[in-house]
């Protein structure tokens, strides 16, 4: 789950971390008011959960109230990447003399969280991944001993720190490992820590990102889930109990389990195809539930062919054959569609689904490939 810089803030500043003043603004009037408070220069920050804000125009300085309600007024209203901007941070300005780049995240491939940092900081981190990885110093961090003081100092040295804002730093990475793990965060990251005209080190942006799994135990942060920023169908699935997530192709998928849902995806485009879902109706779904996904599937425009592929373990092929007649009787699609069922009571599944004269096929290869044929016709 996506929170907002403002709430990224307020979370990483209980932990410590120096951030500066800034309340968010829904009106240029109340944008006014606010830089009136602070007095001087502040900056403008469309609060979207997106990347690309500065860029798109999202975020401007401004000199005194007048011109921050100018400029609020700019910005609030735009579309930035599909997303209307609905309300800006205004906050203090910094003087920023250097940027760094600061963040944890895991490594599944190591199985451990790690820290990295940058000195090229402000910038897309993932394109100086991609360009100059050199300057990415990067330490992991044992589950069990945490984030050790040698490798805070490794940091820091790292990013060309001198001893005096060493002392300044150390806080600021213990705070955020902190708030990683006790917030039971999948990212926490500060773009850019900046160092100040007096060389202070301040939280100029944040972001974090919260593992749904554990949202039962951060209620305080999933009350912070702002549903006018997410997907509508991917918002309807999560209330459903489905995994679903919207993609830019034209056919529809719905299988049971995960792994079997990457693999039909890219069994699709082995043939040329291209998915518009990935959706995992779970290992016992029942027929409400599949009647749920297919009505979300076909919610979205761009399906042009829908592609079943089950496997009959815990959840019954009958039950899942139930479960599109139900939403089939109650849609009326108008795309073709390709079932394949596999598993226990695969017979009647296929006997009730004959009902409908759905297009069937006995292997994953040749579903992906009659989905793909129908999805130009």
């Amino acid at each position: 789950m996506k929170i907002h810089e403002y709430q990224a803030k307020e979370v990483l500043r209980v932990y410590g971390l120096s951030i500066p003043e800034g309340e968010v603004a829904y009106t240029p009037a109340q944008a006014k008011a606010i830089a009136s408070k602070y007095g001087g220069r502040v900056v403008i920050k469309a609060q979207v959960q997106v990347a690309g804000r500065g860029k798109a125009g999202g975020i401007k300085l401004a000199d005194g109230s007048q011109e921050a309600e100018e400029k609020a007024k700019a910005i609030l209203g735009m579309d930035i990447k599909g997303i209307k901007v609905k309300k800006v941070l205004v906050s203090r300005a910094v003087d920023i003399k250097k940027e760094i780049y600061l963040g944890i995240t895991i490594d599944r491939s190591n199985r451990r969280a790690v820290a990295m940092a940058s000195a090229e900081g402000g910038i897309d981190i993932e394109e100086v991944a991609r360009v100059s990885p050199e300057k990415i110093a990067k330490v992991y961090i044992h589950p069990l001993l945490g984030l050790t003081e040698y490798q805070v100092r490794q940091m820091g040295y790292s990013l060309g720190l001198d001893k005096d804002k060493l002392k300044d730093f150390s806080p600021i990475l213990r705070g955020l490992y902190k708030a990683f793990v006790e917030k039971d965060a999948s990212l926490a990251e500060i773009n850019p820590l900046a160092v100040d005209g007096e060389g202070r080190l301040q939280v100029v942006d944040a972001k974090i990102l919260i593992d749904d799994n554990a949202l039962y135990r951060q209620k305080d942060l999933e009350a912070m889930r702002d549903l006018d920023e997410e997907d509508p169908y991917e918002r309807e699935a999560r209330e459903k109990g489905l995994s679903y997530v919207r993609l830019n192709g034209n056919i529809g998928c719905m299988v049971n389990g995960a792994g079997l849902a990457m693999a039909t995806m890219d069994s699709i485009k082995l043939y040329g195809g291209e998915p518009a879902n990935f959706l995992d109706v779970g290992g016992g779904a029942g027929a409400e539930k599949v009647a749920s996904a297919l009505r979300i599937i076909l919610s979205d425009r761009n399906v042009r062919a829908v592609l079943f592929n089950i496997f009959g373990g815990i959840t019954r092929c009958d039950v899942v054959a139930q479960g599109i007649m139900a939403a089939l009787g109650e849609i009326k699609p108008s795309v073709p569609m390709v079932v394949r069922l596999v598993g226990t009571n695969e017979e009647e599944g296929r006997r009730i689904l004959s009902q409908a004269n759905l297009i069937t096929a006995s292997t994953m290869q040749e579903a992906a490939q009659k989905v793909v044929e129908l999805s130009r016709g």
